[in-house]
């Protein structure tokens, strides 16, 4: 089973994300901020990133770059932010997003780019 690590620090959209994402059967594991999904990690390998741009403590800039930057096992990631501009989407490619989404995410646009990313539909 594929295993998703949602990094947002909004308890709703975890929810509203796990809610989708274990419908189509992923096994799904959360983290409140960058440092969070860091340690979590380090402790366990994902299959793919969800994560949110705005956070305390370590955004999702500063965590993929961090990600991107280490050893740890490499994953896609998809960048989820309520910011609609050009501007935003570039840097979350340049900090190492594989795909990026506005809020609010539409089900079945998320699920058929998780597919396209971990490699079980064609892109």
């Amino acid at each position: 089973m594929k295993r998703i690590l949602i990094v947002d620090d909004a308890a709703t959209v975890r929810l509203f994300h796990r809610a989708i994402l274990e419908s189509a059967g992923y096994a799904v594991d959360e983290a409140v901020n960058g440092i969070e999904a860091l340690e979590k990690a380090l402790q366990s390998t994902f299959d793919l990133y969800l994560v949110d741009v705005n956070m305390p403590k370590l955004d999702g800039y500063g965590f993929l770059r961090e990600l991107r930057g280490s050893e740890l096992p490499q994953a896609p990631a998809i960048m989820i932010s309520t910011e609609a501009g050009a501007r935003d989407e570039q840097l979350a490619y340049a900090a190492g997003a594989n795909a990026y989404l506005v809020k609010p995410t539409r089900p079945e646009r998320l699920l058929l780019l998780v597919r396209m990313l971990i490699g079980e539909v064609p892109a």
